[in-house]
Order: C-alpha cells, then sequence, then structure tokens
C-alpha cells in the first residue's frame, strides 16, 4: 500500500504506546484481525495463525498438511521458491538444484506455462495434460511406496516466470491431490492481497469452485512489517492440535502487527486498490503489447492486475 503509509504507520505507533506482548496474552486486535482476514476468504478457511515471515508460514503449512495427512511426500512446480528455511529449501528446485540436490521425498511438476512450458497454447487440452503429469507424479510414487502429503504451489508461479495457470488447473490438481489422501497448499505470498485485481486472492483466478485446503500469506500482509498467517480449515487445525504440542510463536499475532494487518486491509478497501490494480495492469499490459508488435524479442506479455510478465526470447518460432 506503499512506503511508510500514514495510516499503517499512525496504526504501529499507537499500538506501541499501549501494549505489545505475546499471543498467550489475549489482546482484541488478534479476533478483529482473524475476523476480518476471514471475510475476504472461503468459509471453510476459518482457522488462522499468525507469524513473522512467509517462510515461517510456509514451513508450518508443511507442517500442518503432513500431520493431517501423516504422509510425507511433496509435490511442487519447477522453478518454485517457498522460502529459505531448510524445511522449504529442500521444496524449491530454484533454490536446491544449486545445493543438495532434490531429496527423495520431492516431486517435481513442470510448470504450466502455456507460452513455454510442456503443452503449450495450441495444445488441444492443455489444463488435462499439465494436471494429468501431477497425477503421473502420484501414481509413480505410490508404486515406489511413497504417500503424498501436499501439492504446494505459487497460485501464480512468480519466481518461475509470472506464470498464469490456466484456469480449471487447479481443480484437476486437487481432484488427484485429494484422492491420494494429499492436500493442496496456495502460496499467496507474493500474489495475494488484492494484486491480480479482479480478485482478492490469485487463486480465485481459477474460479469459484476452487479453494485450497492451506492458503499462506507474508510480504504484502503487513505492508513491510513483519506479518504472515497461515489460513486452513478446522479439520486440519483439529488434526495438528490432537498432537498436544501447541503452536505457538512469541511475536506472530502481537497486538502491533494485527493493528498494522488491520490498517493494511483499510487501507486496501478506502483507498480502492483492487481497482486501481486492475486498471493499472490493463493500461501496463496494453502498452507493453504495442511494443511487442514493434519489437521481435519480446515473445510473450502476459498478467493480471499488476502481476505482469514479459519473456523475452531470440526467436519467436523456437
Amino acid at each position: 500500500v506503499g512506503h511508510c503509509h500514514p495510516d499503517i504507520v499512525k496504526a504501529a505507533h499507537e499500538q506501541n504506546q499501549l501494549l505489545n506482548t505475546n499471543s498467550r496474552y489475549l489482546h482484541d486486535n488478534l479476533v478483529d484481525y482473524a475476523e476480518r482476514l476471514s471475510k475476504t476468504l472461503p468459509e471453510k478457511l476459518c482457522i488462522f495463525y499468525f507469524l513473522n515471515s512467509g517462510s515461517e508460514a510456509n514451513d508450518l503449512a508443511l507442517r500442518l498438511a503432513r500431520q493431517y495427512t501423516e504422509h510425507e511426500d511433496v509435490i511442487v512446480l519447477d522453478h518454485a521458491y517457498h522460502g529459505h528455511l531448510t524445511s522449504l529449501i529442500d521444496i524449491s528446485p530454484y533454490k536446491f538444484r544449486n545445493l543438495e540436490g532434490q531429496k527423495e521425498w520431492v516431486h517435481v511438476a513442470p510448470v504450466p506455462d502455456t507460452y513455454r512450458g510442456l503443452y503449450r497454447e495450441d495444445h488441444e487440452n492443455s489444463v488435462t495434460a499439465y494436471a494429468d503429469e501431477v497425477k503421473n507424479i502420484i501414481e509413480h510414487a505410490h508404486r515406489r511406496g511413497r504417500k503424498i502429503a501436499a501439492f504446494f504451489a505459487e497460485s501464480l508461479p512468480s519466481v518461475g516466470g509470472q506464470i498464469i495457470p490456466p484456469a480449471g488447473y487447479f481443480q484437476k490438481v486437487a481432484e488427484h491431490v485429494h484422492k491420494a489422501g494429499g492436500v493442496f497448499i496456495a502460496d499467496e505470498i507474493q500474489v495475494g492481497f488484492g494484486r491480480v485485481g479482479k480478485h482478492f486472492w490469485a487463486f480465485q483466478l481459477q474460479g469459484e469452485d476452487f479453494i485450497p485446503d492451506i492458503v499462506t500469506m507474508g510480504k504484502p500482509i503487513g505492508n513491510g512489517h513483519p506479518l504472515a498467517c497461515v489460513a486452513t480449515t478446522k479439520e486440519i487445525a483439529e488434526a495438528f492440535a490432537a498432537t498436544g504440542v501447541e503452536y505457538f510463536n512469541t511475536f506472530g499475532g502481537n497486538p502491533v502487527s494485527c493493528a498494522v494487518g488491520l490498517a493494511v486491509l483499510d487501507v486496501i478497501e478506502k483507498e480502492h486498490l483492487q481497482a486501481h490494480a486492475t486498471e493499472v495492469g490493463n493500461f501496463l499490459m496494453k502498452i507493453l503489447k504495442e511494443q511487442q508488435n514493434k519489437h521481435p524479442i519480446i515473445g510473450d506479455v502476459r498478467g493480471c492486475g499488476l502481476f505482469i510478465g514479459v519473456d523475452l526470447v531470440k526467436d519467436q518460432a523456437e
């Protein structure tokens, strides 16, 4: 919502002057913020864990998935990056290929990229073809005695090249993953909070009939303040709580962070930032496409709202 936005600075300053403590001490801001955030999400995503960073959020999502499913393996998209903790480097092909390599419990599916990917715009059914790649991975894993805990993906792969997955892809993937006893985790850390314009969450671009089992948030949630969140279902949260090992985070969900989070939601609403993302994004896409017509080096222009990519090529045909 902009560097040092006065409303955000004021909210943090005012709460700092009153009280800042950990979430073992009850405070209205925590409940108010969770309630407010829940209004932006589908009804079944009604349990919230607050943390300090996107990496913490994705690590917790992994723990939730494994506890709920009692499985270990994770399917990720190629080129993905999900955070800097050891557990997340392990599920980030963008990183692990330059480090210790791929763990046996990690499976990499092709990015659903219809411009450069395996199945392109001229393919008769790229949605099914890409989803079948995930199905094949699951079947291969089962033959090896492995069990899938989660399919873990950014709702719009960003490090992988600002990819817009074809509509319907997540629904088909979720079907295969659920059948295998796994859950679907949508990483909204870079792409959530109205960035795509027409929707508040990027996963909503897939259609109203798609709801992830776990959603992770970071970055824009606190406008630079260390704040992150995992949203999930009651069933998954209850399985996690059943271990008797409660989740606790000293700074996650503290009154100042929650005050900041509330202020961010206020600004997005008050300043019509979703509409702004749509309008500016459409304008930017229009002028980039004009450039594309002039310059053969621009192979593709793609995007939604203020999530936009320009693909530069040496050869248009190849």
